[in-house]
């Protein structure tokens, strides 16, 4: 499952994905970092002491950064400002590689500006004090829909799919913009994803294909707070019935993603992690999902891929777009969680040629480890500290009794294989049958080869293959 998805994003890398038309509200969120030493004198609040300033593409922009970013064809759609916010957006947009084409810069409408201040508690760890937002939020002439419509109307015969992303700031606000892009989607045959804004009432989503609403979003507008997956079961189905969506894809942070459509219903959870900012993860989910399906994956697929990217975006600070390499790392991660440690070589020479390939540093060791004992987990932890990923090539009870006799191995080679793989610090473990491992050497090529203190440099299989590449 993992290893197709994975596929996919291989695939990604070596060409353009298909086009996709992204609609919505686009932002400039901008950080102020300083310290906070001390608390002013006028009132009991901290006094933030500025250091650095960052600005990034919020809303929709962010969106669009993940789309460009996995190596998607974005044509972003929507109304800025002419200030210099509006400048800001629309420069970021087009050094990704964005077509802005349909992003309309009007005189009447003020860009969106979200401001976090941000307090470095001991000088670097980043804790958010305060966001200022400077925006308009009001409903979008109908001279000005009429005239985002002529621009998107051309583009809707190159996309495969449309995504919408809303909060609520003026372009979706009187449901004409969805009811006229449902129409023009579903002559075409063209799924429409909606991450939502925080409304009671969707009637404005009336049509979508899929509808992205997290936890809380979800509750409010079906009226049932989800603590359970009986509880997303139900709300996924309110929510389909009620505002007639195709599927509901419901983001329940940690516990991972909920498929909600008319033929069934899906869990999927999450890899347990700690979670730092919900920033941007929504972005991230709404770009994986809509790159996964206009590449041919299904809704529960794309899903899972998108429950990964979304998983990764809230352990970073603020709304930082997953690149495809991230997401290659953290898709094999997962698949490793599913399907085991312990692979065949071709399995790992082609998963470690994507790591490389994401940058990643691969460490390896190998020994016959028929007694595990401590100083062995200390010295595969040594190991993992030396690289990215840990492989471990171990020898096979053939390999064994030719290098220590008949009477050994103790231990047969599936259980020793997988008393490793139940070590944190062991990524992959890959059994051999040959006496000398300098051939798996020679393929896996490693960044670092370690032994045991025990060796000299001379007396490590393979060390003169490994220094042979630097």
């Amino acid at each position: 499952m993992y290893n197709e998805i994975g596929q996919l994003v291989e695939r990604l890398g070596t060409r353009r994905a298909e086009p996709i038309l992204l609609i919505g509200d686009y932002m400039l969120d901008e950080y102020v970092y300083g310290d906070t030493e001390r608390i002013s004198p006028e009132a009991p609040v901290p006094v933030l002491k500025e250091v650095e300033r960052d600005s990034r593409l919020g809303g929709a922009g962010s969106v669009g950064a993940n789309l460009c970013s996995l190596g998607a064809t974005a044509f972003c759609a929507g109304v800025i400002g002419r200030d210099p916010a509006g400048e800001k957006i629309l420069q970021m947009l087009a050094d990704l590689g964005a077509d802005t084409s349909a992003l309309i810069v009007s005189e009447t409408v003020r860009s969106t500006v979200k401001q976090r201040l941000i307090g470095l508690a001991q000088h670097r760890i980043p804790q958010q004090l305060l966001r200022v937002d400077m925006e308009d939020g009001r409903n979008y002439p109908e001279s000005l829909l009429a005239q985002l419509r002529e621009r998107i109307g051309p583009l809707l015969d190159r996309v495969r799919v449309v995504a919408v992303e809303d909060y609520d700031k003026g372009l979706l606000g009187n449901g004409q913009m969805m009811d006229w892009l449902t129409a023009e989607t579903r002559r075409r045959n063209i799924p429409v994803l909606v991450d939502p804004a925080r409304l009671k009432d969707y009637t404005r989503y009336r049509g979508a294909t899929v509808i992205t609403p997290n936890r809380v979003e979800a509750g409010l507008a079906a009226g049932i707070d989800i603590r359970t997956m009986d509880d997303a079961e139900a709300v996924g189905k309110t929510l389909r019935e009620k505002f007639a969506v195709d599927s509901v894809v419901l983001t329940l942070d940690r516990d991972g993603i909920f498929i909600s459509n008319g033929q069934k219903c899906e869990h999927i959870p999450t890899r347990p992690r700690e979670v730092f900012d919900n920033t941007g993860a929504g972005d991230v989910v709404l770009a994986a999902l809509a790159v996964g399906l206009a590449e041919g994956l299904d809704l529960r697929n794309a899903s899972i891929l998108a429950n990964v990217g979304g998983g990764w975006e809230v352990e970073q600070a603020g709304a930082v777009p997953i690149t495809r390499e991230q997401l290659i790392f953290e898709l094999l991660e997962q698949n490793r969680r599913h399907t085991g440690k312990l692979v065949d070589r071709k399995q790992l020479l082609r998963e470690i040629e994507l790591l490389r390939k994401a940058g990643k540093r691969i460490a390896f060791t190998n020994g016959c480890f028929d007694l595990l004992h401590p100083g062995h987990v200390s010295y595969l932890e040594f190991a993992r500290e030396q690289g990215d990923v840990l492989v471990v090539g171990m020898n096979s009870d053939k390999s064994v009794q030719s290098i220590k006799g008949p009477k050994r191995p103790l231990i047969g080679q599936l259980d020793r294989a997988r008393m490793l793989a139940a070590l944190a610090a062991v990524d992959y473990v890959i059994i051999f049958d040959d006496p000398s491992v300098i051939d798996l050497v020679r393929q896996v090529r490693p960044e670092v080869l370690v032994k045991g203190q025990d060796y000299t440099v001379e007396g490590v299989v393979g060390h003169e293959f490994v220094l042979s590449y630097g």
